[in-house]
């Protein structure tokens, strides 16, 4: 995982423990929130591949949910 997405998750991670919201389905909408974050502040434009990171990302979910679960 390059350092982007991993700066992502990170945040994703955050706001997941913020907001206490654990399942599936957050997980997915706090990447995509994060993701038009990024863009917005200029670490991510048109030209990265958003659907590759949003699937390297949610084949991570088991991996998150256990250690959120800690």
């Amino acid at each position: 995982m390059d350092s982007l997405t991993e700066e992502i998750l990170q945040l994703v991670k955050k706001k997941m423990r913020e907001q206490g919201a654990y399942d599936r389905a957050a997980y997915r909408e706090f990447i995509e929130e994060t993701i038009e974050y990024f863009k917005e502040k200029g670490k991510l434009t048109d030209d990265d591949n958003e659907e590759f990171i949003i699937d390297q990302l949610m084949e991570m979910w088991e991996v998150v949910e256990e250690r959120l679960a800690r």
